[in-house]
């Protein structure tokens, strides 16, 4: 059975973490945002929360972070710190490459990761890394697909996303991260049913 505590642990990190990540997200683009019809109604870029209310906020949601990572073992207290690498930089990448929407799977999927490594105390590249690959490869689908409605704001204000790298060709770009997302899952699925086999084969020869 699953460990509960674990799964209200993750769950309530998980919410913390995209949290975290809106609130960097909303604090560094303010400028971008209020030029954009989608987001200039966003509380720190309409002037609602001054970026001070939002930094004092940002500090709340990272302390509670920080009080479900302490739960956690050492390994994974090391690997859930070092995604915060990736909260600060994602909202930094439309600036910088075509490719945000890879960051930002990058850094939403790295739950993946710590989710082993809070069980395991280590990492199984075998399992994890195609999982979290599928992560990346479906946050490309359904992000590339949003980003189509910001496009023409996108070019009027100079940032990149992959909606315009993609273009007339992004239904092509989609069945092809759809695909790997499906076969990454497979092969970390195929990875799963492997070390369950070699981990019971020996108790039942025993037997």
């Amino acid at each position: 059975m699953p460990d509960m505590k674990m799964i209200v642990l993750f769950g309530c990190g998980a919410l913390l973490l995209r949290g975290a990540g809106c609130t960097v997200n909303d604090l560094l683009d303010r400028d971008i945002d209020v030029k954009v019809q989608r987001t200039m109604l966003r509380p720190i870029a309409s002037g609602v929360v001054t970026p001070f209310q939002g930094l004092c906020f940002l500090g709340f949601q990272l302390l509670l972070g920080l009080g479900i990572l302490l739960q956690l073992n050492t390994f994974s207290r090391v690997l859930g710190a070092s995604s915060l690498l990736l909260v600060f930089s994602y909202p930094l990448m439309k600036r910088l490459t075509f490719w945000p929407q890879a960051f930002l799977g990058l850094t939403f999927n790295w739950g993946a990761l710590l989710g082993w490594a809070a069980i395991k105390d280590s990492l199984d590249p075998a399992v994890v890394l195609p999982l979290y690959l599928s992560g990346v490869f479906w946050t490309l689908v359904y992000d590339t697909i949003y980003a189509h409605q910001d496009k023409e704001d996108d070019i009027r204000v100079g940032v990149k996303s992959t909606a315009l790298r993609f273009g007339d060709s992004t239904k092509e770009w989609i069945a092809g991260f759809g695909l790997a997302c499906t076969s990454s899952l497979a092969l970390s699925g195929m990875a799963i049913l492997c070390l369950f086999v070699s981990c019971n084969f020996p108790i039942s020869m025993a037997d």
